[in-house]
């Protein structure tokens, strides 16, 4: 009797430690595993697609003198002569300078505000606060109506142009500034600039030696933001530019008398210039935190 019952615990055993099979999931519960995954995939498709709709336009050469939607022939003619309409290479040095200009004097402003609300108690620190919000919230007609009306009154007339722009430009990049840097300030931790002070640091080698490189990630974050929020700003723009042509009123002007099809092409470009910026940050970020 022993001899035969021993094989059978022997077999029960190796059943109970064989590990069990897997059940194979349905079809609505692999949906439901990675839902956020293929809703993810779909916004990036949908936002996507237009612009490799632009870079698929920026290769072809339309029929009539005007580009159109429909794809006609391919062609590397765009391409190689990106400044042949006239007066588009004049318009994106006019943004770029205009662009440039205000980011610096908005970003410069800016993060000294910032520092002042977050690091200091004065009176007025929440009116502050509230008047920050203002350009961000308010439309950009109403604003650059009031631009312009304020330009008028205060004779302005015939300087409506590179300065006036920039003026308005800052007024509005502002705020932006200002709430990027602030929410990065808002985060650091006090405690190490208290270390560097302990450790016989002055006040202005704190700054540069510890405040600055931890404020430094949301200070280009902000600089970015308020350079592409300038450079194409429309409704401000055509308020306060006069004479003047930025981009953003080249593209305008050019849907009414003919829209050449360089303009794909100066479109695919900021996207590449913008697509490489963003993956070199991003490896620069990782590569710094893995050492």
């Amino acid at each position: 009797m022993a001899t035969e019952t021993a094989p059978k615990e022997q077999s029960d055993g190796a059943e109970r430690s064989a590990p069990a099979r897997p059940r194979r999931k349905g079809v609505g519960r692999w949906f439901a595993d990675h839902l956020v995954l293929l809703v993810g995939i779909g916004v990036l498709v949908y936002t996507f697609i237009p612009i490799g709709y632009i870079i698929a336009l920026s290769f072809n050469q339309p029929t009539g003198k005007s580009a159109t939607a429909q794809f006609d022939a391919f062609t590397w003619n765009n391409w190689q002569s990106i400044c042949e309409p006239d007066g588009l290479c004049q318009s994106l040095k006019t943004s770029f300078a205009v662009s440039v200009t205000a980011t610096v004097i908005a970003t410069l402003l800016g993060t000294l505000m910032a520092f002042a609300i977050v690091r200091h108690s004065f009176r007025g620190r929440e009116a502050s606060n509230l008047l920050i919000f203002l350009p961000m919230a308010t439309p950009e007609v109403v604003m650059g109506s009031s631009l312009l009306a304020m330009f008028i009154a205060i004779g302005f007339n015939g300087l409506l142009g590179f300065l006036t722009i920039v003026i308005a430009h800052v007024m509005f990049c502002l705020s932006f500034v200002v709430v990027t840097v602030k929410a990065r300030l808002t985060g650091l931790d006090s405690r190490l600039e208290q270390a560097a002070m302990d450790l016989y640091a002055n006040e202005w080698q704190t700054f540069r030696l510890v405040t600055l490189p931890l404020a430094l990630p949301g200070i280009v974050a902000a600089a970015l933001l308020a350079f592409s929020l300038s450079f194409d700003d429309f409704v401000v723009t055509n308020f306060t530019a006069g004479r003047t042509e930025t981009f953003p009123l080249f593209i305008y002007g050019s849907k009414l008398r003919g829209f050449p099809p360089q303009l794909f092409v100066v479109g695919t470009l900021m996207f590449l210039v913008s697509f490489v910026l963003v993956i070199g940050v991003e490896v620069w970020r990782r590569r710094r935190r893995a050492y």
